[in-house]
C-alpha cells in the first residue's frame, strides 16, 4: 500500500496525471507481422488515446534503443533520421545502423511505393476527439541481426516519444500474451502477429517546459481585462534574449524574425503585461432573464507558430445547460461519468482551424449561449468564469482568485443614473402625465 500511494505521489508530482483526461496516453504497439532470414517485419502503429492532447507540426519523432546490434534495412511510411555508421556492411546498406534510431514520419505527397496505411501526415497526430479518424500513425520496419523466432527476438529498451519537445515519458515495453490480430480488406479472414507489444507514453507539461497560454477576464462593458501573471519568458532590464522575448520595437523585431532561429520552437512575443504567446479572454457579455452569454476570444501573441488543429478545453459548470456556440465545433467531455461541466472547443475546418501568427488576423472567437439555472447562477466570486482552461492540452495561467469581477462594473450603474433624471424630467414637463 505504501509504494502504490508512493506511486501515484511521484506520477502527479510530475504532471503526468490530468484530471481533465485521467486515462489519456499515447500507446505504441509493435507488431511483428513476418520474418526475414536474420530478423523480422513489423508493423509500428502511434495510438493517441488523449481527448485533447495532439501533435501538431514540426513531427512526432519516436525512438528506442536496441537491445542487441539489430539494424534497420528499410522503413515503409516513414524513415530514420540518421544512418549512423554502415561501414561494415559491403553488399547490401542498411537504412540506419544507430545503436538508437529515431524514426519520423513522411511528408504528404510522399512518394506512393514508399506509403502506406495511417503515414505520411508529416507527423502531425489528431486527439482523439477532435478528430479519431487521424488519431493513428504506423510504419513499417524490417529488422536485421535480430532474432528469427519470438524466443530469441529480444525487445527494444528506453523508448522515447518527442512531439516535438521532451514533455512524454515513455514505460518499458511489454509483451501480450495475445498478439494481433489483423482482418482483410474483404473482411473474411483475420490473421495474426507473430508477436505482440506495447509501449504507454504520458505526458507532462513540466516535462514538456512549454509557455503556457494566459486566462484573461472582464464583465459585461468592462473595457479592462483582468491581466494574469508572468510566465515563462520576459523581458529584463531591456535585454533581449533572442528566440524567446523581443522589446517593443518592431524594427529590431523584424530583425529577430528573419535570423537563423526564426523556426526555433521557443516563443516570439513582444514585452506585454501578461509575456504569453497565447491569451484566453473570457468575457461575459450579457445577463438575460433566462439565458447568459460568454464571449471567448483566443489571441495568438506568437510570431513563430501558426497553430494548426488548435483546441480549446474549458471547465464550467453550465455546460451542462449550453444552448448554442458559434464559429467553434463543440463536444463535451465528461471526464467524471455523468457530470457534463468540461468543453472541447475547436475551430471549423477551412475555416478557423488554424490560429495564425501575431497580427491582425492572429485570433478566433466565438459566443456560447447558456441556459439559467436559478438554483446555482450567480455573478458573485466569480462563478460565471472557468475552472479550467487548457489551449492545446497545456493548462494556461488563472488570475488570482481576488482579481475575478464579482458583479457588473460601475459602467452599468452609470447608465442608469443617466436613465433615471430623465425620466423625471419628462414626468415634471408634461402636463398630461
Amino acid at each position: 500500500m505504501f509504494e502504490m500511494k508512493a506511486f501515484m505521489f511521484r506520477h502527479k508530482e510530475c504532471g503526468a496525471y490530468d484530471p481533465l483526461d485521467p486515462t489519456g496516453n499515447i500507446t505504441i504497439r509493435w507488431d511483428v507481422r513476418s520474418w526475414v532470414p536474420d530478423g523480422y517485419v513489423a508493423e509500428v502503429s502511434l495510438f493517441n488515446y488523449q481527448q485533447y492532447r495532439h501533435i501538431q507540426p514540426p513531427r512526432w519523432k519516436l525512438g528506442w534503443v536496441w537491445s542487441k546490434k539489430e539494424v534497420i534495412w528499410y522503413v515503409q511510411g516513414g524513415q530514420a533520421t540518421e544512418q549512423g555508421d554502415c561501414s561494415k556492411f559491403k553488399e547490401i546498406i542498411p537504412h540506419s545502423c544507430k545503436v538508437n534510431p529515431e524514426i519520423v514520419d513522411l511528408l504528404p505527397g510522399a512518394p506512393s511505393n514508399r506509403q502506406r496505411a495511417n503515414c505520411c501526415k508529416g507527423g502531425v497526430l489528431s486527439s482523439l476527439a477532435q478528430d479519431p479518424a487521424n488519431a493513428v500513425a504506423s510504419f513499417e520496419v524490417a529488422v536485421g541481426r535480430s532474432g528469427t523466432t519470438t524466443k530469441t527476438l529480444e525487445l527494444p529498451v528506453n523508448f522515447t516519444l518527442k512531439a516535438p519537445g521532451p514533455g512524454y515519458t515513455c514505460g518499458p515495453a511489454t509483451k501480450l500474451d495475445e498478439p494481433t490480430k489483423f482482418t482483410t480488406p474483404d473482411g473474411r479472414r483475420k490473421t495474426q502477429a507473430h508477436m505482440t507489444w506495447t509501449v504507454t507514453c504520458t505526458y507532462s507539461p513540466f516535462r514538456a517546459l512549454r509557455s503556457t497560454c494566459c486566462l484573461s477576464l472582464s464583465a459585461f462593458y468592462s473595457d479592462v481585462a483582468v491581466t494574469c501573471p508572468k510566465c515563462s519568458c520576459g523581458c529584463q532590464d531591456n535585454i533581449t534574449k533572442p528566440g524567446i522575448c523581443v522589446e517593443g520595437n518592431s524594427l529590431y523585431l523584424g530583425s529577430v524574425m528573419n535570423g537563423q532561429d526564426k523556426n526555433g520552437l521557443a516563443p516570439l512575443v513582444q514585452c506585454t503585461t501578461h509575456m504569453c504567446p497565447i491569451r484566453v479572454h473570457w468575457h461575459v457579455k450579457a445577463n438575460y432573464k433566462e439565458y447568459w452569454i460568454a464571449k471567448i476570444t483566443v489571441t495568438n501573441f506568437n510570431y513563430r507558430m501558426n497553430y494548426s488543429q488548435w483546441n480549446l478545453v474549458a471547465q464550467h459548470p453550465n455546460f451542462n445547460s449550453l444552448t448554442s456556440i458559434t464559429s467553434f465545433n463543440y463536444t463535451a467531455l465528461n471526464p467524471y461519468g455523468l457530470i457534463n461541466d468540461t468543453a472541447l472547443l475547436w475551430g471549423i475546418r477551412h475555416y478557423n482551424d488554424y490560429l495564425l501568427t501575431a497580427g491582425p488576423d492572429g485570433y478566433v472567437q466565438s459566443e456560447l449561449l447558456f441556459r439559467k439555472d436559478p438554483s446555482t447562477f450567480t455573478l458573485r466570486a466569480g462563478w460565471a468564469f472557468p475552472r479550467r482552461v487548457y489551449f492545446n492540452g497545456d493548462k494556461c495561467v488563472m488570475p488570482p482568485p481576488d482579481a475575478y469581477p464579482w458583479l457588473p462594473n460601475t459602467s452599468t450603474k452609470s447608465t442608469v443614473s443617466v436613465i433615471v433624471p430623465l425620466v423625471l424630467w419628462i414626468l415634471l414637463a408634461n402636463p398630461y402625465f
